[in-house]
């Protein structure tokens, strides 16, 4: 069963053979470990849903992995909500106005004090709570349009759930010791946080309340990208995807020179994930340059 949903996965998201090879030796064991923690839970009555974190830089595959598993989790009839803690972002004005008072920084979104973790935890909350009857709403950002999706447009799930996936680039992570602040990492921290601000408000809000949502987490997966330098290179290739199925006159839509500088708001958290996440994730992937798996650990 699970070979013919996963060659119906890779046809659907037009993916190549080789992400089916390493879904086959890779993710269907990460799956069947899954699957039994969700029974023993049900079994003895815990609280439930069962929460996944997927955490990976940018280009990893993080959104591919959740889709696959809530795939095949839902073909053995669990039902499952899917998450990204993109779709929490604060809406445009919201960061808007953060950049007005605490920041410039903060109009760009991403990291850590961008996002409504307050909503986060809520939505985490109802799921929980939710029975037969229920509907939850889980909210939407549209990095087309850079903006969050109206109500009407997000999707409403029903029915008491039994997984939550949360994939997110810096998920699971704990925030940096203060003496690692001190050295901007890059041309935009140089530049444009010369003072530190930035950073440091970014640092303190990943201690705060994020830490609270992390705590949910049930099992943490990492999809290790080679390096910092392979996230470019990725980043890019997403940013050519959602293109291409963007309207032309998508504003939220960036060139290769905004790119670039986008993608230096990420690197100091990025490279803090690289080189922590690995001792403290449950299943760990190693992935190498043209995406696939080359090693792996579990804890």
């Amino acid at each position: 069963m699970y070979q013919q949903l996963i060659d119906e996965f890779i046809q659907r998201e037009h993916l190549p053979q080789t992400y089916a090879a390493d879904a086959r030796q890779y993710f269907l064991p990460l799956l069947q470990g899954i699957e039994q923690k969700i029974d023993s839970a049900i079994q003895e009555k815990e609280r439930r849903p069962f929460i996944v974190g997927i955490n990976g830089a940018q280009g990893t595959g993080k959104s591919t992995l959740a889709e696959l598993l809530s795939s095949l989790l839902r073909q053995k009839n669990y039902s499952v909500a899917k998450l990204s803690i993109d779709d929490f972002y604060y809406s445009k004005a919201k960061r808007r106005q953060l950049a007005d008072t605490i920041h410039p920084l903060l109009r760009s979104r991403g990291v850590p004090g961008t996002h409504d973790v307050g909503l986060a935890l809520q939505v985490l909350q109802q799921l929980a709570a939710a029975e037969e009857a229920d509907e939850v709403r889980l909210p939407r950002f549209d990095k087309a349009i850079d903006d969050c999706l109206p109500d009407e447009a997000c999707e409403q799930i029903q029915g008491a759930i039994d997984v939550v996936i949360l994939e997110g680039w810096f998920v699971g992570v704990r925030p940096q010791e203060e003496a690692a602040l001190a050295q901007p990492i890059n041309a935009l921290e140089a530049d444009e946080d010369s003072d530190g601000r930035w950073r440091a408000y970014v640092n303190s809000q990943l201690a705060a309340d994020y830490q609270a949502l992390f705590a949910q987490l049930d099992t943490l997966i990492m999809l290790q990208a080679p390096g910092f330098e392979q996230v470019l290179q990725w980043r890019s290739l997403q940013e050519e995807k959602l293109r291409s199925r963007a309207d032309a006159d998508a504003v939220g839509l960036m060139d290769q020179q905004s790119i670039e500088r986008f993608i230096q708001h990420f690197e100091r958290l990025s490279r803090h994930c690289l080189a922590t996440l690995p001792q403290s994730a449950d299943h760990l992937f190693l992935l190498d340059a043209q995406h696939r798996i080359h090693a792996s650990s579990t804890r």
